[in-house]
């Protein structure tokens, strides 16, 4: 599985997104492992199509990246709480960080700071 970061899904979804193209390959070479984000990311994703009335349009495009909400544990909260002590990350991407821990999976992003706690973790990423 390959957790996504919300960095990476809007932009994909918006067009004119400086890393759009950048995206959009990234998304295509990984398009045989399935696809993964927490919660907390799609939020991320889905604010500002919500704000600007196109929810259902950015869902419908999500769908078509088959994505899986990778949920959190019941655990999470502490856990989430020493990833944000550790690596000074904010919280969703300690989210992103969680859930590929919890499922053994690589991460997509476009976030520096998020990219190298991931490999201080041994966690492969990509973008």
């Amino acid at each position: 599985m390959i957790v996504v970061d919300a960095c990476v899904l809007i932009a994909h979804l918006v067009r004119d997104d400086a890393l759009h193209a950048r995206a959009t390959s990234l998304l295509e070479s990984l398009a045989s492992e399935p696809f993964g984000t927490s919660p907390i990311s799609l939020a991320e994703v889905l604010a500002r199509p919500a704000r600007a009335g196109r929810l259902e349009r950015t869902l419908a495009a999500l769908r078509t990246l088959d994505i899986t909400q990778v949920g959190l544990a019941d655990d999470a909260p502490a856990r989430l709480a020493d990833l944000r002590a550790i690596t000074g990350l904010k919280l969703p991407d300690c989210c992103v960080l969680l859930n590929a821990e919890t499922s053994a999976a690589d991460i997509a992003t476009f976030d520096d700071g998020l990219g190298r706690a991931a490999q201080a973790r041994a966690i492969a990423v990509h973008g």
